[in-house]
């Protein structure tokens, strides 16, 4: 990945010339640039591991048996989930 970053202009390649300005040899400068990547990914897992705790809705403390087609299982709100047709009621 931090190869990746230094073939093309992106933050990463700038965050590497930042660093090799700086005095910082070129593999030094590559470990910073691979830890500062890890650090991101590292980020972005947290912030999902915390969204998809924050359970249905996006909101904390949100039972999980709500939904937004009710807690009825037998309230199908797209038909049947058989072949079979459904006989009406007498």
């Amino acid at each position: 990945m931090a190869i990746v970053q230094l073939r093309n202009q992106t933050k990463g390649r700038a965050y590497y010339d930042k660093r090799r300005a700086g005095g910082m040899p070129s593999m030094m400068a590559m470990r910073a640039l691979k830890r500062r990547l890890s650090n991101v990914v590292f980020a972005c897992m947290l912030a999902d591991q915390k969204r998809r705790e924050a359970g249905p809705g996006g909101h904390s403390g949100t039972p999980a048996d709500s939904s937004a087609a009710g807690p009825d299982p037998g309230h199908r709100p797209f038909g049947q989930a058989t072949s079979r047709a459904r006989r009406p009621s007498a």
